[in-house]
């Protein structure tokens, strides 16, 4: 297991002390969060930070899960595909003379 690093990250105009095994992750996380954030507050300024908080939760929760299904739905196909061709590779070809 890595060692962890403390990191010091801004969201949304907080800054915040983290334990953090990938610094450059962490980071990049810290930045996705933030445009998120800033997102929010342009298309609804006058709601507090909570508010605008849960919306980005919201939002960041949403890619997650349309990227699982797009992933799960994927391994389907491929899967499917990978049964096909290990069919194909096991039928014995109707050209053989024996």
């Amino acid at each position: 297991m890595s060692e962890k690093k403390k990191l010091k990250i801004k969201i949304f105009d907080k800054e915040y002390s983290l334990l953090v095994e990938n610094e450059e992750i962490a980071k990049e996380l810290a930045i996705y969060v933030n445009k998120v954030m800033e997102e929010n507050k342009e298309d609804l300024p006058d709601q507090p930070a909570q508010t605008i908080a849960i919306i980005a939760c919201l939002n960041i929760a949403y890619d997650l899960f349309m990227e699982k299904n797009r992933n799960r739905e994927f391994f389907i196909q491929t899967s499917e595909k990978v049964k096909k061709l290990k069919l194909l590779l096991n039928e014995p070809e109707l050209s053989d003379p024996s």
